[in-house]
């Protein structure tokens, strides 16, 4: 038997050849040319925008354009089907990971994890693809640089945050290089631990500017969700979902809709592992809505179902269509059989720790696919617009460090980072790049708001 101690045994991959590996791509592709925002020729985003809304319902398009057009950080946060356009014209240095696809900063937040610690991660995954690690780290810099703005900050201060993003996520991934795979892929970022770290170093600083409550964020569990979204069943017989059209609205008990749930619901089963399944088993089924939910997403079908345990607990479950993602046009040789499947792979890659009650599932008559989720279980996310400065820093490497993790559990760390290097020279380029696309944003932004005003596109606001 070997007598190394775990700290004398050597990495799972040899380092040093994989940064060297790295650094010699910087030849090929110079670190400095991810600075470089250039439109491709015949782009147009506002036909990209409007081609996303076909095969959503009709019914909720105008409120997708009404929630799009609201700000320029709103228009962001929809159009991620523009910049995995945008994207794939730019430079990438050849290394892919499984990557988010939509990585603007309120795509991450707190959740609970199965041993009820709140944690923060990822958590949106809709558009979750293998592809060039650069895609989500330049959306997430420029989703930074648009809020920023937004929040009113100087335009150093805006370009201040987004190099900070750049060099988190360049020294984060230098870190994970150096560790072994499991300690990556067993790598969290305990909420209340970012809380202390930002009491003793900034005395308080942090903590205020973002104001993250760890009781509010415990309180919104599947019990607070129930009495949000539901009410008693005149019958005594459980509860019935709350309609507030056209945001939440319960299917009648003919609705074709409703008639197809039984069959989604078994094959749901099926991907389950045997012991989530006969949990999710000893529950029945009481009611579903339609709900509209996010900015991107409305308008795809999102169904809400609601369930009772044997003594009564309710279990609360979103069914979500999961359409092609917005980056599989730009990405070769790799496709997927099933985009539910595709969505639940993607999240258990990326998230620390992933939702117990995570499936998919297709309906047997408009092969329409879907993903299935918990809702509500202690889910909590950062007010990006009350974050002052020193909340929007904080945020930033947060969010930075949680991407590297993520893009280091399925990529090779260390040939990301010897690519980057020790330098500020990829910072500074992507600061650049976030600075170039944010005008980009507000230009296509404004297209959007003019083709509302002329008649051409039709938005209803406020909803």
């Amino acid at each position: 038997m070997s007598t190394d101690t775990i700290a004398d045994l050597p990495p799972d991959v040899p380092a040093t050849a994989a940064l060297d590996h790295g650094r010699l791509r910087r030849k090929t592709i110079g670190r400095g040319s991810h600075a470089l925002w250039r439109p491709p020729a015949a782009r147009d985003a506002l036909g990209i925008t409007l081609d996303a809304n076909e095969g959503r319902l009709p019914d909720l398009v105008p409120i997708r354009m009404g929630r799009m057009v609201a700000s320029p950080f709103a228009f962001l946060r929809g159009s991620a089907a523009v910049m995995a356009a945008d994207l794939a014209s730019t430079p990438t240095m050849g290394e892919n990971v499984q990557l988010c696809g939509d990585a603007h900063l309120a795509n991450f937040g707190i959740y609970a994890s199965p041993e009820r610690r709140l944690v923060f991660d990822l958590n949106d995954f809709d558009e979750t693809h293998i592809g060039p690690w650069e895609w989500d780290i330049k959306r997430l810099a420029a989703s930074f640089m648009v809020a920023a703005r937004e929040n009113g900050f100087s335009e150093a201060v805006c370009r201040d945050v987004a190099r900070h993003v750049g060099r988190v996520y360049r020294e984060t991934i230098r870190r994970f290089a150096g560790m072994r795979a499991l300690e990556v892929w067993y790598a969290v970022l305990d909420v209340e631990r970012v809380i202390a770290e930002a009491e003793a170093a900034r005395a308080h600083r942090y903590r205020r500017a973002i104001d993250i409550s760890l009781e509010e964020a415990r309180r919104r569990d599947h019990i607070s969700a129930l009495g949000k979204l539901s009410r008693p069943n005149p019958d005594g017989n459980g509860w019935l979902i709350r309609d507030r059209p056209p945001l939440l609205q319960r299917l009648p008990m003919d609705d074709p809709s409703r008639k197809v749930v039984p069959v989604l619901y078994r094959a749901y089963l099926r991907s389950l592992t045997p012991d989530r399944r006969v949990l999710v088993e000893k529950h029945r089924l009481l009611d579903v809505a339609l709900k509209v939910v996010g900015v991107g997403s409305v308008g795809t079908r999102c169904y809400i179902v609601l369930f009772a345990g044997p003594a009564g607990g309710p279990l609360i479950l979103q069914v979500k269509e999961a359409r092609v993602s917005v980056l599989e046009p730009f990405v070769k040789h790799v496709r997927h059989s099933h985009q539910g499947e595709r969505v639940v792979t993607g999240q258990r890659i990326l998230q620390a720790f992933s939702d117990s009650f995570l499936g998919w599932t297709r309906s047997p008559n408009t092969k329409t696919e879907y993903y299935v989720r918990q809702l509500h279980d202690m889910k909590y996310s950062i007010d990006i617009a009350d974050l002052r400065q020193p909340g929007m820093e904080l945020y930033g490497e947060v969010c930075a460090w949680t991407l590297a993790r993520a893009h280091a559990r399925s990529g090779d760390p260390a040939v990301i980072a010897g690519y980057l290097g020790k330098s500020d020279v990829f910072d500074e380029a992507l600061a650049d790049f976030a600075v170039a696309y944010a005008d980009q944003t507000e230009r296509d932004h404004a297209a959007l708001a003019a083709a509302i005003r002329a008649g051409k596109v039709a938005a209803e606001h406020g909803i």
